[in-house]
């Protein structure tokens, strides 16, 4: 049996074995596919299994490559794969749920605490002789935010957006969520279930937790953000297209949004011309939330796991059943 892994750098760009998944047959494992249909299909060649985490799998490319019988995608997210073309070709398609919670919600509340203290910033100023030439015992060069008492709005509130709210609850917030299914049991004195508007129109700071979908696909934009409190602000460590970039932009430029953070764009490798990068006061880091050592191990046992279970018959994390 071939087995292909098409883009492996960036789950394992050396730290981690393949070891589990080779013993079940000929692995050849490609740093990096190119991003186009002729590429991938020789790349694929009469492979029966195939891991991939963002190269494409279209139709046009399942349909040339008959010997495929399972594609396990190196992620949580699966929109990367035609589904229902792989349905119909009785192709299994599976994913990797929940890998990357406790990562993300960490470096969620990461951007967050960088916003409230420029601790980077600060620093740089020391090693620049700012605090050496002071004349006063500390200096900063930024406002510092306390989060005691402060609204945290979250959107989406699966296992990233549950944590993040215990850490946020852990700092004093109170948190707001917006999320398609209502979870009365998690409400309290200081966590409350609410409509959009209303989480635009309290919190001081929104994090985006939820899927990319049709109605999620720029939530924020320039006529939810005329909804929020003036100086709020923004983190997205979901999804970029869950921001229409240039009214972010606008926003962080007018003032109307304090700050942002994301760690995700609308295209990535992020293009030049982002309107982000030229905004003031916006924290972007290289889509680097899921990544610490921990999380990717976790994602590559359970993408062993659902090689194992669909060899033995009874496979899981199916996502095109």
């Amino acid at each position: 049996m071939k087995i292909v892994v098409l883009d492996g750098y960036t789950l394992n760009p050396g730290d981690l074995s393949w070891g589990a998944i080779a013993k079940h047959g000929d692995l050849t494992v490609h740093d990096r596919t190119p991003y186009n249909t002729e590429d991938i299909i020789k790349t694929i060649g009469n492979a029966q299994i195939v891991y991939t985490n963002k190269t494409p799998l279209s139709k046009e490319v399942l349909e040339k490559v008959p010997s495929v019988r399972f594609i396990g995608v190196l992620a949580t997210g699966y929109n990367v794969v035609d589904i229902e073309a792989a349905k119909i070709l009785g192709i299994i398609v599976t994913n990797v749920p929940a890998y990357s919670t406790q990562s993300v919600a960490q470096f969620t509340m990461a951007l967050l605490l960088e916003m409230c203290h420029h601790v980077g910033g600060h620093s740089n100023a020391v090693y620049k002789g700012d605090w050496v030439n002071s004349v006063d015992f500390c200096f900063w060069n930024s406002p510092l935010i306390e989060l005691e008492g402060k609204t945290l709005g979250i959107i989406g509130f699966g296992s990233i957006g549950h944590n993040v709210a215990k850490v946020a609850q852990a700092f004093g917030m109170h948190i707001l969520v917006n999320t398609r299914t209502k979870r009365p049991e998690f409400e309290t004195e200081t966590l409350k279930f609410v409509e959009l508007d209303e989480l635009f129109a309290n919190s001081d700071v929104i994090s985006l937790h939820c899927p990319l979908f049709e109605n999620t696909k720029g939530v924020i934009n320039f006529k939810n953000i005329e909804k929020m409190k003036d100086g709020v602000m923004i983190i997205n460590t979901a999804r970029g297209g869950l921001v229409v970039e240039e009214d972010l932009a606008k926003a962080l430029n007018s003032g109307k949004v304090y700050r942002a953070a994301v760690d995700v764009v609308s295209a990535e490798p992020m293009n030049a011309n982002n309107p982000l990068l030229k905004a003031k006061n916006c924290i972007i880091t290289p889509h680097i939330a899921w990544a610490p050592k921990e999380a990717r191990s976790r994602l590559l046992n359970t993408s062993i796991k659902n090689l194992e279970s669909y060899l033995n018959g009874n496979p899981i994390n199916v996502v095109n059943t």
